[in-house]
Protein backbone atom coordinates (compact mmCIF):
# COMPACT_ATOMS: atom_id res chain seq x y z
CA UNK A 1 0.00 0.00 0.00
CA UNK A 2 1.32 3.42 -0.94
CA UNK A 3 2.20 5.78 1.89
CA UNK A 4 0.51 9.14 1.42
CA UNK A 5 1.63 11.40 4.27
CA UNK A 6 5.04 12.32 2.86
CA UNK A 7 5.64 14.98 0.21
CA UNK A 8 8.47 15.37 -2.28
CA UNK A 9 10.29 17.52 0.29
CA UNK A 10 10.12 14.75 2.86
CA UNK A 11 11.37 12.17 0.38
CA UNK A 12 14.25 14.42 -0.67
CA UNK A 13 15.15 14.75 3.00
CA UNK A 14 14.92 10.97 3.33
CA UNK A 15 17.43 10.55 0.52
CA UNK A 16 19.85 12.95 2.20
CA UNK A 17 19.55 11.08 5.50
CA UNK A 18 20.01 7.71 3.82
CA UNK A 19 23.09 8.88 1.92
CA UNK A 20 24.71 10.27 5.07
CA UNK A 21 24.06 7.07 7.00
CA UNK A 22 25.24 4.80 4.20
CA UNK A 23 28.50 6.67 3.68
CA UNK A 24 29.43 7.92 7.14
CA UNK A 25 27.75 5.62 9.64
CA UNK A 26 26.91 2.11 8.43
CA UNK A 27 30.56 1.19 7.68
CA UNK A 28 31.50 1.95 11.30
CA UNK A 29 28.71 0.15 13.19
CA UNK A 30 31.05 -2.64 14.31
CA UNK A 31 33.30 -0.07 15.97
CA UNK A 32 30.31 1.56 17.65
CA UNK A 33 29.33 -1.83 19.04
CA UNK A 34 32.83 -2.44 20.36
CA UNK A 35 32.97 1.01 21.96
CA UNK A 36 29.43 0.79 23.34
CA UNK A 37 28.91 4.37 22.19
CA UNK A 38 28.60 6.65 19.19
CA UNK A 39 31.73 8.71 18.49
CA UNK A 40 31.71 12.48 18.69
CA UNK A 41 32.33 12.84 14.98
CA UNK A 42 29.00 11.14 14.30
CA UNK A 43 27.24 13.88 16.24
CA UNK A 44 29.17 16.75 14.69
CA UNK A 45 28.74 15.37 11.16
CA UNK A 46 25.00 15.02 11.73
CA UNK A 47 25.00 18.55 13.10
CA UNK A 48 26.76 19.92 10.02
CA UNK A 49 23.98 18.48 7.87
CA UNK A 50 21.28 20.09 9.99
CA UNK A 51 19.90 16.78 11.24
CA UNK A 52 19.96 17.61 14.96
CA UNK A 53 17.97 20.84 15.00
CA UNK A 54 14.68 19.96 13.31
CA UNK A 55 12.69 21.43 16.21
CA UNK A 56 15.11 24.20 17.16
CA UNK A 57 14.40 27.83 16.08
CA UNK A 58 16.56 29.27 13.33
CA UNK A 59 17.98 31.97 15.61
CA UNK A 60 19.79 29.22 17.51
CA UNK A 61 21.01 27.38 14.42
CA UNK A 62 18.11 24.97 13.90
CA UNK A 63 15.82 24.53 10.94
CA UNK A 64 12.57 24.82 12.94
CA UNK A 65 10.72 22.63 10.45
CA UNK A 66 7.52 22.67 12.52
CA UNK A 67 6.64 19.39 10.85
CA UNK A 68 7.24 16.19 12.78
CA UNK A 69 7.20 14.23 9.53
CA UNK A 70 10.83 15.24 9.01
CA UNK A 71 11.70 13.82 12.43
CA UNK A 72 9.87 10.62 11.49
CA UNK A 73 11.78 10.29 8.23
CA UNK A 74 15.12 10.64 10.01
CA UNK A 75 14.06 8.14 12.69
CA UNK A 76 13.07 5.60 10.04
CA UNK A 77 16.37 5.87 8.20
CA UNK A 78 18.34 5.61 11.45
CA UNK A 79 16.35 2.51 12.43
CA UNK A 80 17.16 0.78 9.16
CA UNK A 81 20.85 1.00 10.08
CA UNK A 82 20.60 0.37 13.82
CA UNK A 83 17.85 0.48 16.43
CA UNK A 84 20.38 1.75 18.97
CA UNK A 85 21.37 4.57 16.64
CA UNK A 86 17.75 5.69 16.41
CA UNK A 87 17.46 5.52 20.19
CA UNK A 88 20.51 7.70 20.86
CA UNK A 89 19.57 10.32 18.29
CA UNK A 90 15.92 10.31 19.32
CA UNK A 91 16.87 11.00 22.94
CA UNK A 92 18.90 14.01 21.77
CA UNK A 93 16.62 15.50 19.12
CA UNK A 94 13.04 14.40 19.74
CA UNK A 95 12.92 13.83 23.49
CA UNK A 96 15.34 16.10 25.38
CA UNK A 97 15.89 19.12 23.14
CA UNK A 98 12.15 19.97 23.02
CA UNK A 99 12.17 20.62 26.77
CA UNK A 100 14.75 23.36 26.33
CA UNK A 101 13.07 24.76 23.21
CA UNK A 102 9.63 24.93 24.84
CA UNK A 103 10.51 25.72 28.45
CA UNK A 104 13.98 27.26 28.47
CA UNK A 105 14.68 30.91 29.19
CA UNK A 106 16.28 33.05 26.51
CA UNK A 107 19.60 32.75 28.33
CA UNK A 108 19.30 28.95 28.51
CA UNK A 109 18.48 28.72 24.83
CA UNK A 110 21.40 30.93 23.85
CA UNK A 111 23.69 28.93 26.12
CA UNK A 112 22.80 25.41 24.98
CA UNK A 113 20.78 25.23 21.76
CA UNK A 114 23.55 26.17 19.28
CA UNK A 115 25.75 23.37 20.64
CA UNK A 116 22.83 20.95 20.66
CA UNK A 117 22.22 21.68 16.98
CA UNK A 118 25.90 21.39 16.03
CA UNK A 119 26.39 18.13 17.95
CA UNK A 120 28.92 19.68 20.33
CA UNK A 121 26.52 19.36 23.27
CA UNK A 122 25.12 15.85 23.64
CA UNK A 123 21.84 15.47 25.53
CA UNK A 124 20.35 12.87 27.84
CA UNK A 125 17.24 12.86 29.98
CA UNK A 126 17.31 11.66 33.58
CA UNK A 127 13.95 10.21 34.54
CA UNK A 128 14.26 6.52 35.49
CA UNK A 129 15.58 5.65 38.93
CA UNK A 130 16.69 2.39 40.57
CA UNK A 131 13.55 0.72 41.87
CA UNK A 132 11.29 3.27 40.20
CA UNK A 133 10.92 2.03 36.62
CA UNK A 134 7.91 3.48 34.84
CA UNK A 135 6.56 5.16 38.01
CA UNK A 136 7.77 8.69 37.37
CA UNK A 137 5.68 10.09 40.21
CA UNK A 138 7.76 8.11 42.73
CA UNK A 139 11.07 9.91 42.13
CA UNK A 140 13.49 9.90 45.06
CA UNK A 141 16.22 12.20 43.73
CA UNK A 142 15.80 15.51 45.54
CA UNK A 143 16.70 19.15 45.14
CA UNK A 144 16.71 21.16 48.39
CA UNK A 145 16.71 24.94 48.41
CA UNK A 146 19.93 26.28 49.94
CA UNK A 147 20.36 30.04 49.91
CA UNK A 148 20.03 31.28 46.35
CA UNK A 149 20.57 27.83 44.84
CA UNK A 150 19.68 24.15 45.03
CA UNK A 151 21.49 21.05 46.27
CA UNK A 152 20.69 17.85 44.37
CA UNK A 153 21.16 14.30 45.68
CA UNK A 154 20.12 10.98 44.23
CA UNK A 155 20.68 8.75 41.23
CA UNK A 156 19.28 7.72 37.87
CA UNK A 157 19.70 4.51 35.89
CA UNK A 158 19.28 3.13 32.36
CA UNK A 159 20.07 6.57 30.93
CA UNK A 160 20.66 6.48 27.18
CA UNK A 161 23.59 8.76 26.19
CA UNK A 162 24.25 8.94 29.93
CA UNK A 163 27.93 8.11 29.79
CA UNK A 164 28.73 10.72 27.13
CA UNK A 165 26.13 13.44 27.69
CA UNK A 166 27.24 17.02 28.22
CA UNK A 167 23.84 18.11 29.50
CA UNK A 168 21.22 16.03 31.31
CA UNK A 169 17.68 17.30 31.78
CA UNK A 170 16.94 15.71 35.14
CA UNK A 171 13.68 15.21 37.02
CA UNK A 172 13.99 15.68 40.79
CA UNK A 173 11.66 16.12 43.73
CA UNK A 174 11.58 19.69 45.09
CA UNK A 175 8.41 19.53 47.21
CA UNK A 176 8.01 16.03 48.69
CA UNK A 177 4.73 16.93 50.36
CA UNK A 178 3.12 17.60 46.97
CA UNK A 179 3.67 14.15 45.51
CA UNK A 180 3.65 14.20 41.69
CA UNK A 181 3.01 17.95 41.81
CA UNK A 182 6.35 18.55 43.53
CA UNK A 183 8.76 17.57 40.74
CA UNK A 184 11.07 20.00 38.94
CA UNK A 185 13.32 19.68 35.89
CA UNK A 186 16.95 20.78 36.20
CA UNK A 187 19.71 20.99 33.61
CA UNK A 188 22.84 19.27 34.93
CA UNK A 189 26.10 19.90 33.10
CA UNK A 190 28.81 17.25 32.87
CA UNK A 191 31.30 19.41 34.75
CA UNK A 192 29.10 20.14 37.74
CA UNK A 193 30.86 19.24 40.99
CA UNK A 194 29.27 16.21 42.61
CA UNK A 195 27.87 14.83 39.36
CA UNK A 196 29.32 11.48 38.30
CA UNK A 197 28.53 8.48 36.14
CA UNK A 198 28.86 4.76 36.65
CA UNK A 199 30.18 2.34 34.08
CA UNK A 200 28.57 1.79 30.70
CA UNK A 201 25.87 -0.74 31.47
CA UNK A 202 26.23 -4.19 29.90
CA UNK A 203 22.93 -4.63 28.07
CA UNK A 204 21.43 -7.62 26.25
CA UNK A 205 21.01 -5.55 23.09
CA UNK A 206 21.40 -2.06 21.62
CA UNK A 207 25.11 -2.30 22.31
CA UNK A 208 26.00 0.74 20.23
CA UNK A 209 24.25 3.07 22.64
CA UNK A 210 26.00 4.15 25.81
CA UNK A 211 23.71 3.58 28.75
CA UNK A 212 24.77 4.52 32.26
CA UNK A 213 23.87 5.20 35.86
CA UNK A 214 24.09 8.83 36.99
CA UNK A 215 24.89 9.98 40.52
CA UNK A 216 24.25 13.34 42.20
CA UNK A 217 26.10 13.98 45.44
CA UNK A 218 25.48 17.48 46.76
CA UNK A 219 25.37 18.93 43.24
CA UNK A 220 24.89 22.65 43.70
CA UNK A 221 23.15 24.61 40.94
CA UNK A 222 21.46 27.98 40.67
CA UNK A 223 17.98 28.96 39.53
CA UNK A 224 19.42 29.38 36.05
CA UNK A 225 19.38 25.58 35.79
CA UNK A 226 15.67 25.18 36.41
CA UNK A 227 13.85 24.19 33.21
CA UNK A 228 10.39 25.74 33.23
CA UNK A 229 8.74 26.44 36.57
CA UNK A 230 9.50 24.87 39.93
CA UNK A 231 7.17 21.96 40.83
CA UNK A 232 5.72 21.65 37.33
CA UNK A 233 8.11 19.00 36.05
CA UNK A 234 5.65 16.12 36.15
CA UNK A 235 3.17 18.10 34.07
CA UNK A 236 5.90 18.89 31.54
CA UNK A 237 6.91 15.23 31.33
CA UNK A 238 3.33 14.14 30.74
CA UNK A 239 3.04 16.73 27.98
CA UNK A 240 6.23 15.56 26.27
CA UNK A 241 5.89 11.79 26.71
CA UNK A 242 3.49 11.34 23.75
CA UNK A 243 6.19 12.52 21.33
CA UNK A 244 8.73 10.23 22.99
CA UNK A 245 6.41 7.25 22.63
CA UNK A 246 5.61 8.13 19.04
CA UNK A 247 9.33 8.32 18.25
CA UNK A 248 9.71 4.84 19.72
CA UNK A 249 6.80 3.55 17.64
CA UNK A 250 8.23 4.96 14.42
CA UNK A 251 11.55 3.27 15.09
CA UNK A 252 9.90 -0.02 16.07
CA UNK A 253 8.11 -0.38 12.76
CA UNK A 254 10.96 0.83 10.55
CA UNK A 255 13.43 -1.47 12.32
CA UNK A 256 11.26 -4.56 11.96
CA UNK A 257 10.36 -3.72 8.37
CA UNK A 258 14.01 -3.47 7.34
CA UNK A 259 14.95 -6.80 8.90
CA UNK A 260 11.86 -8.45 7.43
CA UNK A 261 12.87 -7.21 3.97
CA UNK A 262 16.31 -8.75 4.47
CA UNK A 263 14.71 -11.97 5.71
CA UNK A 264 12.50 -12.19 2.64
CA UNK A 265 15.59 -11.97 0.43
CA UNK A 266 17.27 -14.63 2.58
CA UNK A 267 14.21 -16.89 2.16
CA UNK A 268 14.51 -16.50 -1.60
CA UNK A 269 18.23 -17.25 -1.68
CA UNK A 270 18.46 -20.04 0.91
CA UNK A 271 18.04 -23.49 -0.60
CA UNK A 272 16.73 -26.57 1.21
CA UNK A 273 15.43 -29.81 -0.23
CA UNK A 274 15.93 -28.53 -3.75
CA UNK A 275 14.07 -25.23 -3.49
CA UNK A 276 14.10 -21.81 -1.82
CA UNK A 277 12.87 -22.05 1.75
CA UNK A 278 10.36 -19.28 1.02
CA UNK A 279 8.56 -21.62 -1.39
CA UNK A 280 7.53 -23.97 1.40
CA UNK A 281 3.88 -23.26 2.10
CA UNK A 282 4.35 -22.69 5.85
CA UNK A 283 7.09 -20.13 5.27
CA UNK A 284 5.23 -18.48 2.41
CA UNK A 285 2.08 -18.09 4.52
CA UNK A 286 4.09 -16.89 7.51
CA UNK A 287 5.91 -14.23 5.49
CA UNK A 288 2.59 -13.10 4.02
CA UNK A 289 1.28 -12.61 7.56
CA UNK A 290 4.39 -10.73 8.70
CA UNK A 291 4.36 -8.36 5.74
CA UNK A 292 0.69 -7.58 6.35
CA UNK A 293 1.26 -6.97 10.06
CA UNK A 294 4.07 -4.54 9.32
CA UNK A 295 2.04 -2.67 6.71
CA UNK A 296 -0.93 -2.36 9.07
CA UNK A 297 1.31 -1.05 11.85
CA UNK A 298 3.02 1.34 9.44
CA UNK A 299 -0.32 2.71 8.24
CA UNK A 300 -1.39 3.35 11.83
CA UNK A 301 1.86 5.07 12.69
CA UNK A 302 1.72 7.21 9.54
CA UNK A 303 -1.64 8.52 10.72
CA UNK A 304 -0.22 9.04 14.21
CA UNK A 305 2.66 11.08 12.77
CA UNK A 306 0.22 13.17 10.76
CA UNK A 307 -2.01 13.70 13.80
CA UNK A 308 0.98 14.77 15.89
CA UNK A 309 2.13 17.18 13.18
CA UNK A 310 -1.35 18.73 13.23
CA UNK A 311 -1.67 18.83 17.02
CA UNK A 312 -4.31 16.09 17.25
CA UNK A 313 -2.21 13.33 18.83
CA UNK A 314 -3.18 12.39 22.40
CA UNK A 315 -1.44 10.60 25.25
CA UNK A 316 -3.79 7.63 24.76
CA UNK A 317 -2.97 7.53 21.04
CA UNK A 318 0.70 7.42 22.04
CA UNK A 319 0.13 4.57 24.48
CA UNK A 320 -1.62 2.54 21.78
CA UNK A 321 1.11 3.24 19.23
CA UNK A 322 3.94 2.42 21.62
CA UNK A 323 2.67 -0.92 22.94
CA UNK A 324 1.28 -2.19 19.66
CA UNK A 325 4.32 -1.47 17.52
CA UNK A 326 6.76 -2.91 20.05
CA UNK A 327 4.64 -6.05 20.25
CA UNK A 328 4.50 -6.41 16.45
CA UNK A 329 8.21 -5.65 16.17
CA UNK A 330 9.19 -8.38 18.62
CA UNK A 331 6.88 -10.99 17.09
CA UNK A 332 8.04 -10.26 13.55
CA UNK A 333 11.73 -10.36 14.47
CA UNK A 334 11.32 -13.60 16.39
CA UNK A 335 9.90 -15.19 13.24
CA UNK A 336 12.73 -13.67 11.20
CA UNK A 337 15.26 -15.40 13.45
CA UNK A 338 13.42 -18.70 13.01
CA UNK A 339 13.39 -18.33 9.24
CA UNK A 340 17.17 -17.88 9.30
CA UNK A 341 17.57 -21.17 11.17
CA UNK A 342 20.89 -21.62 12.96
CA UNK A 343 22.30 -18.53 11.28
CA UNK A 344 19.62 -16.48 13.02
CA UNK A 345 21.35 -17.22 16.32
CA UNK A 346 24.72 -15.90 15.14
CA UNK A 347 25.70 -12.40 16.21
CA UNK A 348 27.35 -11.80 12.84
CA UNK A 349 23.89 -11.78 11.27
CA UNK A 350 21.88 -8.58 11.55
CA UNK A 351 18.72 -10.50 12.31
CA UNK A 352 20.20 -11.84 15.55
CA UNK A 353 21.27 -8.40 16.71
CA UNK A 354 17.92 -6.92 15.70
CA UNK A 355 16.08 -9.56 17.72
CA UNK A 356 18.12 -8.66 20.82
CA UNK A 357 17.87 -4.94 20.19
CA UNK A 358 14.09 -5.05 19.96
CA UNK A 359 13.41 -6.69 23.31
CA UNK A 360 13.78 -3.49 25.30
CA UNK A 361 11.09 -1.66 23.31
CA UNK A 362 8.38 -3.41 25.31
CA UNK A 363 9.96 -2.02 28.49
CA UNK A 364 11.24 1.51 27.95
CA UNK A 365 9.27 4.76 27.51
CA UNK A 366 6.74 3.19 29.88
CA UNK A 367 6.32 -0.59 29.86
CA UNK A 368 3.62 -2.10 27.66
CA UNK A 369 1.70 -3.04 30.78
CA UNK A 370 1.62 0.63 31.80
CA UNK A 371 0.47 1.59 28.30
CA UNK A 372 -2.46 -0.83 28.53
CA UNK A 373 -3.29 0.49 31.98
CA UNK A 374 -3.52 4.02 30.55
CA UNK A 375 -5.72 2.87 27.71
CA UNK A 376 -7.95 0.94 30.10
CA UNK A 377 -8.38 3.93 32.39
CA UNK A 378 -9.38 6.03 29.40
CA UNK A 379 -12.08 3.48 28.65
CA UNK A 380 -13.54 4.03 32.10
CA UNK A 381 -12.12 1.02 33.93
Amino acid sequence: MDRTIYTDDHEAFRESCANFLAKKVAPHIEQYIEDKALPRDFWTQAGELGLLGLEVPEEFGGSEANDFRFNAVFAEELSKVSAALASCVGIHTDITAPYIVALGTQEQKERWLPGIVSGEILLAIGMTEPGGGSDLAALKTTAVRDGDGWVINGSKTFITNGFSADLVVTAVRTSPEKGAKGITLFAIEAGDEGFSRGRKLDKVGQTESDTAELFFENVRVGDDRVIGEVDRGFIYMMQKLPQERLSCAISNVAHAKQILDETIQYAKDRQAFGQSIGNFQWNKFLIAELVTQIEVAEAYIDQAVLAHSEGRFTAIDAAKAKWYTSDVQNKVLDHCVQLHGGYGFMNEYRVARAWRDARVTRIWAGSNEIMKELIGRDLGF
